[in-house]
């Protein structure tokens, strides 16, 4: 398919620009390909921006990624200095969930802040950890949710997520 085509004829140096949109994110490894500009670089997410900028630079020639963006929010405009000054991707992932959220874990959001109230995903692992052995401890007992005691969870997860039990019975 053509797709291909372009890729292969980029690797063989056949051509030597590509204007692509982010499917270049993964599976490009051309060691001659050192330079990239993302153009309005705010509307993605610092994880992204990294795999995007490590498709360049991939030899000892000098390479040079130039994100664009014309924002003048401030929470953006401090997610790419972020990028700007660190290349290890743990630490970008990290810093992402910190400025930009979670996302909606049973939704389709991807950045913002969930339902949740009272925890920060962020800062509170260990909480989070103890609630999920907590939460599998009793899927474990009452795997249905059927006892007396678990009675509340289900009413909790009814009156939040009901989207979530279409076809489920409680």
């Amino acid at each position: 398919d053509q797709k291909h085509k372009v890729m292969q004829d980029f690797l063989d140096n056949e051509i030597n620009i590509i204007v692509s949109t982010t499917v270049i994110e993964v599976g490009v490894d051309n060691p001659q390909a050192t330079f990239m500009l993302i153009r309005n670089a705010e509307r993605f997410g610092l994880a992204q921006l990294h795999q995007l900028r490590g498709r360049i630079g991939r030899s000892d020639l000098d390479s040079i990624c130039i994100l664009q963006s014309d924002t003048k929010d401030e929470l953006a405009l401090t997610r790419l200095r972020t990028l700007c000054k660190n290349d290890d991707g743990f630490a970008l992932a990290e810093e992402d969930l910190r400025l930009r959220g979670p996302g909606d874990f049973f939704g389709t959001k991807q950045h913002g802040l969930p339902q949740f109230k009272l925890v920060n995903l962020y800062e509170d692992q260990e909480l989070m950890n103890s609630v999920d052995k907590f939460f599998k401890e009793i899927i474990r007992d009452d795997p249905n949710l059927r006892k007396v005691e678990n009675r509340n969870i289900v009413k909790a997860i009814k009156q939040r997520y009901p989207e979530l039990l279409s076809g489920m019975i409680l």
